[in-house]
């Protein structure tokens, strides 16, 4: 695996690590958005596979996730998340002045990219969503509704077909294995209305993939959003068979070769 080395950045709601795995002479930046309850260290394999295609790569832990400050899970703002992410862009873009910047963001990452091409889309070469939480979730009609909240965390063996991803992810101390908060799904509500109502991303490129087996964010639901967010300049890749986390499934060496060979697209070459 590529050698990473990690960042302490100065959030919205404290003290934000980031993760760079540096890349000499990049041709662009790849800047990953991670999903809820995980962490970007879960990003090694997707990471070292753009690093060899070319990129330098960075992606910060949200506020209260991975070892970044906060309460655990709790983030009741996105538009604060997405910030955080702009100030993991500007690192890089120090790092790396004049490199084209491709975002990909993964489940709630999906959502947390959608809004950042929204409001920063401008300096953008590219946007890759896999799996987002867009256009509408119900896991939010069936939860918010109740009171408490039930004791349900997501259940690792719906995030892929290998059944060594779900174990790995049961066991890792820096995943979040506990129930929603409240707070957390009703920023999930506005952020989805917010972003339904601000536009499409007009011209950026963006690339969506979706399992077609996903149960923690089904696709129907994600493909009105992506229906409403799309530009000019759209592609989409469904993956037979696959369940939510496609970037760890059973043919993930497949998928990414789908996201390099669109970025190489984007870029010319």
């Amino acid at each position: 695996m590529t050698d990473s080395r990690e960042h302490t950045l100065t959030g919205t709601r404290g003290t934000i690590t980031a993760r760079e795995w540096p890349r000499e002479r990049p041709r662009y930046v790849a800047l990953l958005v991670h999903g809820y309850g995980e962490h970007i260290g879960r990003y090694e394999y997707v990471a070292d596979v753009l690093n060899r295609h070319g990129a330098a790569v960075f992606g910060p832990d949200h506020m209260g996730h991975g070892k970044s400050a906060g309460e655990r899970v709790l983030i009741e703002d996105f538009e604060d998340v997405v910030t955080d992410v702009h100030a993991t862009e500007r690192l890089a873009r120090a790092a790396y002045p004049g490199v084209p910047v491709v975002l990909i963001g993964h489940s709630m990452g999906g959502l947390i990219a959608a809004r950042y091409a929204q409001r920063y889309g401008e300096g953008l070469a590219a946007l890759v969503l896999s799996g987002p939480v867009i256009g509408s979730w119900a896991l939010l009609d069936r939860l918010l509704p109740l009171d408490p909240l039930p004791d349900v965390p997501i259940d690792p063996s719906t995030l892929s077909r290998d059944p060594s991803v779900g174990e790995a992810y049961a066991t890792d101390p820096l995943v979040w294995h506990g129930p929603f908060k409240r707070p957390t799904l009703e920023a999930f509500v506005r952020t989805l209305e917010t972003i339904s109502k601000s536009g499409n991303v007009g011209a950026l490129p963006l690339l969506w993939l979706h399992g077609d087996d996903d149960r923690i964010v089904p696709i129907s639901p994600s493909r009105a959003g992506v229906e409403e967010l799309r530009g000019s300049d759209w592609t989409e890749r469904i993956c037979a068979g696959a369940q939510h986390e496609v970037f760890n499934e059973t043919d993930k060496a497949a998928v990414l070769a789908d996201v390099t060979g669109f970025v190489d697209r984007v870029l010319g070459n």
